[in-house]
């Protein structure tokens, strides 16, 4: 199982943890995962087509999957998945 960590932001939706486990092959399958443990996650993380929301940053162990395979990017039970909205201010 993947580490999530949780952003402060998202941690309501699961129960106020600051970590969760996830099961999944690749980014994509352990967010799927994620979202189906707590759904109200699913509509922060994805957008209607499937895709991450574009404001939905993702790191695979320090790295940005987005330059990596995206949510195709393979994931080992001991890796770290970070989950970090864009936020915007002045």
């Amino acid at each position: 199982m993947a580490t999530i960590k949780i952003p402060p932001v998202l941690r309501a939706s699961v129960g106020g943890e600051k970590e969760v486990n996830a099961n999944g092959q690749n980014i994509g399958e352990v967010l799927q995962d994620l979202a189906q443990s707590h759904p109200p996650t699913a509509s922060q993380l994805f957008s209607a087509d499937g895709q991450l929301n574009r404001y939905v940053n993702v790191y695979l162990n320090d790295e940005d999957v987005r330059v990596l395979d995206g949510l195709q990017t393979p994931v080992d039970e001991n890796d770290t998945v970070v989950i970090l909205p864009a936020m915007a201010g002045g």
